[in-house]
């Protein structure tokens, strides 16, 4: 894995981990009662982005590291997913 390929998996994992992470405990203008005319009841009154920032960064850094590990040593490769789902690839010759 190159460079390039592990900064894109990183970006990956992140935005994907902050998508989970930003519905956790936030708070909706419909929830605390104080409705802004001319807004959704479910618009976001509390939502600490920042806080969730660096706890999908330090989740996103684990996650990538177990993933680039056994991408580099080669614990699963692309053929194991293929025997194990598909089985569509040819075998190796050799």
């Amino acid at each position: 894995m190159g460079i390039t390929s592990g900064l894109v998996l990183f970006a990956v994992i992140w935005f994907m981990t902050f998508l989970v992470v930003i519905p956790i405990r936030l708070e909706t203008q419909g929830d605390r009662g104080e409705i802004v005319p001319g807004t959704h009841a479910g618009s976001p009154e509390v939502h600490n982005l920042r806080r969730k920032a660096w706890i999908t960064t330090g989740v996103s850094v684990v996650l990538w590291a177990i993933i680039a590990t056994i991408i580099l040593t080669g614990t699963i490769t692309v053929r194991d997913i293929d025997s194990w789902m598909f089985n569509i690839m040819e075998p190796v010759e050799g």
